[in-house]
């Protein structure tokens, strides 16, 4: 059987282009537990609690406060998102080289919002090697793991056919209904498989730079 060719990359965003050792995905949640905090009057534990309902629930504690709360869009964003970015983040020309050597369309696939994209992408150093961002507002709040993200980030990306691309996320969650619709699914930046979970992505790998020694075939374009 010939080795499938894949066509398309899209990679989340938050604790897949960078680790989540770094810090700034745990304080970008304890910001999200802040705001719960604030909308629905409840203490720091119960609000940790509620947010990781909602974002079990609905894919994101947005998506749970605004069908349950009054919850100003861009406010709440704005809010999370208000980090010294820098402080946890750097360059990193490692991750720079590896993906300029993918020939694959590479697109960034995540339930944030432009701004914060914008902004890590520029720390990293790789603003420029995507074809592309499916945000939040690009998806009319239509969230992973909502099939509707998917189907909007597809026709985003020219509507390549499912086969031929890849998803790399750090959420198993996004993975599977990535895998339902026929992704090739790649799990990132997860050490121990999620308690209770079914569902096996394709390739599981520790860090972005493992990609060319567990997936080799992306650079074969033979």
């Amino acid at each position: 059987m010939p080795m499938k060719k894949f066509e398309t990359l899209f990679f989340d965003l938050d604790a897949t282009l960078y680790s989540p050792s770094s810090g700034l995905w745990k304080l970008i949640k304890n910001r999200i537990a802040q705001y719960t905090m604030k909308c629905t009057g409840l203490p720091e534990t119960e609000a940790q609690q509620i947010r990781e309902v909602y974002l079990e629930k609905y894919g994101t504690t947005l998506a749970g406060l605004q069908r349950h709360y009054q919850v100003d869009t861009k406010d709440y964003l704005d809010y999370v998102h208000n980090v010294p970015l820098a402080n946890y983040i750097t360059p990193n020309p490692q991750l720079r080289v590896m993906l300029e050597s993918l020939p694959q369309k590479k697109w960034v696939f995540t339930n944030s919002d432009m701004p914060h994209v914008e902004r890590v992408l520029g720390i990293l150093g790789i603003e420029d090697l995507f074809s592309g961002v499916a945000d939040v507002y690009a998806l009319d709040f239509n969230i992973k793991p909502m099939p509707e993200a998917y189907e909007r980030t597809l026709a985003m990306a020219g509507n390549p056919d499912p086969q031929t691309c890849v998803l790399l996320d750090d959420r198993i969650e996004n993975l599977v209904t990535a895998g339902k619709m026929g992704f090739y699914t790649v799990l990132v930046n997860v050490f121990d498989s999620p308690n209770g979970s079914q569902f096996n992505a394709n390739l599981h790998i520790q860090d972005l730079l493992d990609l060319p020694a567990k997936m080799p075939e992306l650079w074969d374009v033979s």
